[in-house]
């Protein structure tokens, strides 16, 4: 990897993170920084020591991969990895992109052309997967809007539309009723 390269993360604010990181070497000693402070480091056969603000909210494990618990505004920003493999010094570039937890998305319906389509909006800066479940239907769709023809609709069914981002998932629910004029 060259010099300066920096690969951008991103994490959910209240989540867990943990930087991709997976060092196949034999490490002697791991080094993390953000903002070019020390935040942790390992040495073989100690215990990580912890530094600063992440002191009580990190992990740092022996393959070089640091999670952050909880994970604050704050901890948005420059991360560096320093590891030294018995041959020579690592260095690898993080940039720390905090995003909002995620909102309760938003479901609205319509009928047209003998279709009831249900639409799932929800407010995110990144991309979102969306599902849908009908009842207790196993079958889920993968999409941000379902149609379905008027005639098979059950009003005492109800639609829940599901977003995922990461690990997180946030769901809202409308009964069918409530769609139909």
């Amino acid at each position: 990897i060259a010099h300066g390269y920096q690969e951008e993360v991103v994490g959910i604010m209240g989540e867990n993170f943990t930087f991709p990181v997976q060092i196949d070497k034999k490490v002697a000693e791991i080094v993390w920084k953000k903002n070019k402070h020390k935040v942790a480091e390992w040495e073989y056969q100690s215990e990580p020591t912890y530094y600063g603000s992440l002191s009580s909210r990190s992990i740092l494990m022996e393959n070089g991969s640091l999670t952050i618990v909880n994970l604050e505004n704050d901890d948005a920003g420059i991360y560096e990895l320093v590891y030294w493999d018995y041959v020579k010094e690592h260095q690898l570039n993080f940039v720390l992109v905090v995003l909002d937890s995620l909102p309760k998305p938003e479901i609205n319906c319509s009928t047209s052309d003998g279709e009831l389509v249900l639409n799932c909006t929800a407010n995110f800066q990144g991309s979102l997967n969306y599902t849908w479940k009908l009842g207790n239907n196993p079958h889920r769709y993968r999409n941000q809007k379902l149609s379905i023809p008027v005639k098979n609709v059950d009003i005492t069914t109800n639609a829940t539309c599901i977003i995922k981002y990461s690990q997180t998932e946030r769901s809202s629910e409308i009964s069918l009723i409530q769609c139909l004029p």
